[in-house]
């Protein structure tokens, strides 16, 4: 990993202008001097009398006290939001530096600001916040949320080819921004933020939050990780209940919201809504990227909860959920049959299904969340009669049947070949 900050240096044609206040107060204090030394002619001055009248004396105190005024709220505005100066645009930055999108990498630009400021609008109140965006790339979120007046935010990236453009907005936000070269897969939230941002689980979520528009290829794998730490209460979950706000393709979003019946029920709609609570903001079109995606893409915010649906270790949750959705257009005993080796498969299923009182002639899209609740706390006990239960792997069964029978039919084809040598 490799941290960047504000001290980077950047060319002189890229370098941040001064802020807009300053140059308005600039022109404010000058103009007001050049009125103080030739104030303008006054309509109750008359030829012969003293310039000093008691009416230009009142019109100079009113534009003074107007002038003071003005300054007093520029500079509480000043101290009160924090303001990108004048900088490039995210489709100059991209010419710049001659940035493009790679498909291997699922990598997709949003350039329109407005789309930018609306996701980081889900997040919630994020002044003074501290702020992790993942995979930031030419950086169209990143100045939304630092136009949101952020305590710190954290850019992870994995693409060398952004970190020049991301150092710019690091120069134009002294302090405020850090650098991370790595890949969000492997590193290490724990350490992200100060330790005084430690709230309890049972407290309001801590003052931190994860955004992102995450890479299609990534987005999956991701969000199962981080469900796994939400249950753990490790990774950027140890500050306490982190709140997220991503993007993801319209179809997983569905997947990750959808209720019992509905036709994207599956595993990550078991996984995510077990967990925390999770909604679904809002759709962006595909066109509002730059290369456009062939799918449309969701916002997503999530919550984790202070007690899970399912009190019950992530790896045994995972696996009873997946292998009732191996048969997804099933009934649910099917999946659950490969939960046992062979040999006791039937006896075993029926137990489970009677114990956790569960239909088994139910598609897994039928399935409540109670009905997996059962199936796991049942699982659960008879894994504790059984200790060699939970490690075994129906498809390591079936690769071992494979190895077995492959022998005997390469036997059966050199047969063949000699009785048939054309």
């Amino acid at each position: 990993m490799q941290t960047f900050t504000h001290s980077c240096a950047a060319t002189a044609h890229n370098s941040p202008s001064p802020p807009a206040h300053a140059h308005s107060e600039q022109l404010l204090n000058s103009a007001a001097a050049g009125r103080m030394r030739n104030p303008a002619p006054s309509p109750h001055r008359q030829p012969g009398r003293c310039a000093d009248t008691c009416a230009c004396r009142t019109g100079r105190r009113a534009e003074r006290r107007f002038l003071f005024r003005f300054c007093l709220m520029a500079a509480a505005g000043k101290a009160a939001a924090f303001h990108l100066p004048p900088l490039p645009t995210v489709g100059e930055i991209i010419k710049l530096f001659r940035l493009r999108a790679q498909k291997e990498l699922s990598q997709n630009f949003l350039l329109d600001l407005r789309l930018t400021d609306k996701i980081v609008r889900q997040a919630g109140k994020l002044k003074n916040a501290y702020v992790c965006e993942v995979g930031p790339g030419p950086g169209g979120i990143t100045r939304s949320i630092l136009n949101a007046g952020v305590q710190q935010l954290l850019l992870v990236e994995k693409d060398t080819r952004f970190i020049p453009g991301l150092q710019m907005l690091s120069e134009a936000a002294p302090g405020k921004v850090r650098i991370v070269h790595g890949d969000i897969l492997t590193y290490k939230m724990e350490k992200a933020f100060p330790n005084h941002l430690k709230k309890s689980w049972e407290d309001e979520p801590p003052n931190i939050h994860i955004i992102g528009n995450l890479p299609f290829s990534v987005s999956t794998p991701l969000i199962i990780k981080w469900l796994e730490n939400v249950s753990k209460r490790d990774g950027p979950f140890t500050y306490g209940r982190t709140q997220m706000t991503l993007t993801f393709q319209k179809e997983v979003a569905e997947r990750l919201t959808a209720n019992t019946g509905g036709k994207q029920r599956s595993r990550l709609s078991i996984m995510s809504q077990h967990l925390c609570t999770v909604e679904s903001c809002f759709v962006i079109p595909g066109q509002a990227f730059v290369p456009k995606p062939d799918v449309d893409v969701a916002v997503v915010h999530f919550t984790p909860l202070v007690q899970p649906k399912i009190q019950q270790p992530f790896e045994l949750v995972e696996k009873v959920v997946q292998s009732v959705f191996q048969f997804r257009r099933k009934y649910c005993c099917r999946g659950v049959e490969i939960l046992f080796p062979e040999r006791e498969r039937l006896k075993k299923t029926e137990q489970l299904m009677m114990a956790a009182d569960v239909d088994p002639t139910l598609r897994p899209v039928q399935l409540t969340m109670s009905h997996f609740r059962n199936l796991c706390n049942t699982y659960r006990k008879m894994c504790d009669e059984d200790p060699n239960l939970f490690a075994y792997n129906y498809r390591e069964e079936l690769r071992q049947k494979k190895r077995k029978r492959s022998p005997e039919s390469t036997d059966r084809l050199e047969e063949t070949v000699e009785e048939n040598p054309l």
